[in-house]
């Protein structure tokens, strides 16, 4: 168990309650009865009966006393209880630590001053088991600094929990100390941590942040979708364009040639056969235009040059809803060496860059066609009417493309769909690390006996709205400060060290972003994002044979050693074990969320299953089908 800097983390839930956006909060069905039973459990401590209303509660106790809570207390708990898990931890240490002394007197003396002997003592016991120099200043500070946290109680307390909580929250006592208790109870009980799912009135968020993330996105806007012949990943692509409601304007298919071996045959190029330089388009390139057309329609968004050398696009977060994702598939996209035509995107792809200033944002990105090759044409005309920037309503956007270049506009997404088979090219890791790689019949798996009567369908997706994750961003997730993900991530790369499969900050980054854009409220849901993660960034890269790969044990099979000790039994091994977060069941309008939920078995455990036995029959493994 690693400790935390709870100083920081005590400011950090401090300024996430304060930013709280009220709205009625209704619980799931899983937590309720979860609820129910923990109360059952608990008699002794006074609790016999609940009552559930739409938004409120009713805890009756053994001796009549009645106690309402409003669901929303329940939500603010939920949060609370994150930063009792680390509290808990240090005290518990102190109780090791003092052991047979009288624990009273030692947490008085100890936040009055932490003298010579009692750093002794603290010092031998942290060395002894392990712990870092970093985790022992953290503990120093934690008996130190209790009292600012607690008030006038001290650590030995049973009620320790409640002033700190408390003051974490900025609640007062009085009304709310009911939110401590809860907070506890989500603490000592993780079955109510991981079925508390809350129920939002509203469609906003309950936190709001100062950097905001559109509902359903991604977190790279290049994908690969991946599988055998007819599984619709093609259709796919359609159908989200479809959802947008504007279909023909944000959708292109682009079927890829096997003589494609250049950028040019993606983006176009310069011709001078008859005698003066013009450019020769593609529908790739004629598509860019116009989802920067999209943007440019939206009055409520300004395109403009202040930043050196790229144009830029600002305006506000309510702006930005309302423009379209536009969706550019690339069919049978390996037919070609991928890393040769696609070169450029791939490059330039990594140089987007939003920054946001509270609801306020920027986004930039280097030129895909540079304004040296436009300049270069004798006549630019021909080429404005080509992207169809020839209306007047275009023409600030053209002398500015003029100026800086054609860049990746915000909204576009490029799907690339991939069937691996005699006739294809295999995947760089400059191209996988680049992309979100989708095992499509893992994701997207066909069910016959859903032929004429579908029973769920896919979430409408849209593009990312962040480059560089903050910690700000994951303020609303169940992942408060990243540290578990991040976590996670040293953990595997743990199993990754000195292979060609290690991971680097770009991995990191991406892993974030994909909780960003989850948002994910429960551990549960976190494993799911993580799980995703898995399947989408990592498992792609991992390729080869016995003497790559190792074997008794594997490296496959040491990475399933280590997630299901991360995962857990239940998570790891039950068929219906985590929210999928891509699809949800097809229900009556007025349903409520929780029972449009798809639960689906841990993916990676399937995928490392199906590459160890690939492995262990034909001596090769990789992940694509």
């Amino acid at each position: 168990m690693a400790l935390i800097n709870l100083n920081k983390k005590f400011e950090q839930i401090k300024n996430a309650v304060a930013n709280v956006n009220f709205a009625d909060v209704q619980l799931s069905e899983s937590f309720k009865i979860e609820y129910e039973k923990y109360l059952n459990e608990n008699r002794a401590n006074g609790y016999v009966n609940v009552e559930w209303t739409k938004f409120s509660t009713k805890i009756t106790s053994s001796s009549g006393k009645t106690i309402f809570l409003t669901n929303f207390w329940f939500y603010i708990a939920s949060e609370l209880s994150n930063y009792m898990d680390d509290l808990s931890i240090q005290r518990e240490i102190f109780c090791k630590i003092y052991q047979g002394d009288n624990l009273q007197e030692v947490a008085t003396s100890l936040r009055e001053e932490v003298n010579n002997e009692d750093r002794n003592k603290i010092q031998q016991y942290f060395s002894n088991n392990s712990f870092s120099e970093n985790e022992l200043d953290y503990f120093l500070s934690f008996v130190s600094d209790y009292k600012s946290w607690g008030g006038g109680k001290t650590i030995d307390r049973n009620d320790y929990y409640v002033s700190p909580l408390l003051s974490a929250g900025n609640l007062l006592a009085e009304t709310q100390s009911a939110i401590a208790e809860i907070a506890k109870q989500m603490s000592e009980c993780p079955s109510l941590k991981n079925t508390f799912t809350p129920i939002f009135a509203s469609l906003e968020k309950s936190f709001s942040k100062s950097l905001a993330c559109k509902d359903n996105t991604i977190s790279k806007p290049f994908l690969l979708l991946a599988g055998i012949s007819g599984t619709g990943k093609t259709r796919f692509v359609r159908e989200q364009a479809k959802l947008t409601g504007a279909f023909n304007d944000t959708y292109c298919l682009t079927s890829v040639r096997p003589d494609w071996h250049e950028p040019s045959d993606l983006l176009g190029y310069i011709s001078r056969l008859n005698g003066q330089a013009e450019y020769v388009t593609t529908d790739v390139l004629q598509f860019i235009a116009k989802a920067w057309r999209g943007i440019a329609d939206s009055n409520e968004l300004v395109i403009e040059d202040k930043q050196a050398e790229r144009l830029i696009v600002r305006g506000e977060r309510d702006a930005i809803e309302k423009v379209k994702p536009y969706w550019l598939c690339l069919d049978e996209m390996n037919l070609a060496p991928v890393e040769q035509y696609f070169a450029d995107y791939l490059s330039v792809l990594e140089t987007r860059e939003w920054h946001w200033e509270g609801d306020d944002f920027t986004y930039s990105c280097d030129a895909l066609l540079k304004s040296a090759t436009i300049n270069e044409l004798d006549d630019k005309s021909k080429l404005k009417k080509e992207l169809g920037f020839e209306n007047a309503n275009y023409e600030e956007l053209w002398q500015l493309i003029c100026k800086y270049g054609l860049s990746i506009p915000f909204n576009l997404i490029v799907a690339g769909t991939v069937n691996m088979d005699e006739t294809t090219h295999g995947f760089s890791r400059k191209v996988i690390d680049r992309a979100l790689s989708f095992d499509f019949g893992e994701f997207f798996p066909n069910d016959y006996d859903e032929f004429f009567a579908p029973n769920s369908r896919h979430k409408s997706l849209s593009y990312p709205i962040l480059s560089h994750a903050t910690q700000a961003d994951l303020d609303s997730t169940f992942d408060l400060d990243g540290k578990k993900s991040i976590d996670f991530l040293k953990s595997v790369n743990s199993v990754l060290k000195n292979t060609p499969f290690e991971l680097a900050y770009r991995a990191l980054n991406e892993l974030l972003l994909a909780v960003v854009s989850a948002q994910p409220q429960d551990i549960k849901t976190l494993h799911a994002v993580w799980d995703d993660f898995l399947m989408c960034k990592v498992l792609p890269r991992i390729e080869g044979d016995q003497d790559k790969l190792g074997n008794n044990p594997s490296l496959l099979e040491k990475l399933s050693d280590l997630l299901k000790k991360t995962f857990g039994d239940d998570f790891w091994s039950n068929e219906h074990a985590r929210p999928d977060l891509y699809r949800e069941r097809i229900t009556a309008d007025n349903t409520a969320d929780e029972d449009k939920i798809i639960l689906v078995a841990c993916r990676s455990r399937i995928k490392l299953n199906w590459m160890q036995a690939r492995l262990d029959k034909a001596s090769f493994t990789s992940f694509w089908p």
